[in-house]
C-alpha cells in the first residue's frame, strides 16, 4: 500500500496522533508519509488515519 497526500492538508495533527509510524510534518508544515510501501503492520493506523482525515486528503493505494 502506497499513502499519497493530495493538496489540502490544513495540518491538524490527527494522522500523526493515529499512525505515527507513517505520518509526520514534512518541511511546507503539512503531513507527509514517511514509508513508501507501507508496512503491512501500519495498514489498519494508515485506514484510521485517513477515515479521520477532516479534510479527506489522504488517499490510500494498492
Amino acid at each position: 500500500m502506497t499513502v499519497i497526500i493530495n493538496d489540502g492538508c490544513i495540518s491538524c495533527g490527527l494522522c500523526t496522533e493515529i499512525c505515527p509510524e507513517e505520518f509526520e510534518f514534512g518541511p511546507e508544515g503539512t503531513a507527509v508519509p514517511i514509508q513508501d510501501p507501507v508496512p503491512d503492520d501500519l495498514i489498519p493506523g494508515c485506514e484510521e488515519a485517513a477515515d479521520s482525515c477532516p479534510v479527506s486528503v489522504i488517499e490510500l493505494e494498492d
